[in-house]
């Protein structure tokens, strides 16, 4: 997966209608499908609990398998991006000890599996106003600069693809 600049207005509006687009939905399909079964199978003992979870679940998975369908429309371009990098870098995380031992000993596809997890992440963060852990974050990739130029590498996160981690 590429990094790619994203208009960091249009994304936050688009992500934001989807949130409440989805929340409202959310709302409306579970009342509406749960009052239809409570009328149709009325409970005499008063407990509509199963009822209302079956409503719930429905119009969740409704949501879900909505979301599924339209996912590459270009309304959802930037948020559907977003959610995969999300992912992508999610499951260099998983192998984050790993990979940055490797990366120690001069392993390049572990060091450019850093490079793409701190550009990407730094994307992210940019994306969200979350710079809250941005020191922290330069003074990782200072270490990795200084990791590529001991063992005589040039990183570009653009040559990373999600199979350099099979190997972690």
């Amino acid at each position: 997966m590429k990094l790619i600049n994203i208009d960091k207005a249009r994304y936050r509006r688009h992500l934001t209608r989807v949130m409440w687009g989805c929340a409202l939905s959310l709302a409306v399909l579970s009342l509406l499908s749960s009052q239809l079964l409570i009328a149709l199978f009325p409970d005499p003992s008063g407990s509509h609990f199963h009822w209302n979870a079956i409503g719930v679940l429905g119009s969740a998975l409704v949501i879900g398998l909505t979301l599924s369908k339209y996912r590459a429309h270009p309304y959802l371009t930037e948020v559907v991006y977003v959610w995969e990098l999300k992912k992508s870098l999610n499951k260099i995380a998983r192998k984050l000890r790993k990979i940055e031992a490797a990366a120690k000993q001069g392993d390049i596809d572990a060091m450019l599996a850093l490079q793409y997890s701190y550009a990407g992440s730094r994307l992210l963060w940019q994306l969200d106003d979350n710079m809250i852990v941005s020191d922290e974050l330069a003074i990782k990739q200072t270490e990795l600069n200084n990791l590529a130029e001991q063992f005589n590498v040039t990183l570009d996160a653009n040559d990373y693809h999600e199979s350099l981690l099979d190997k972690f």
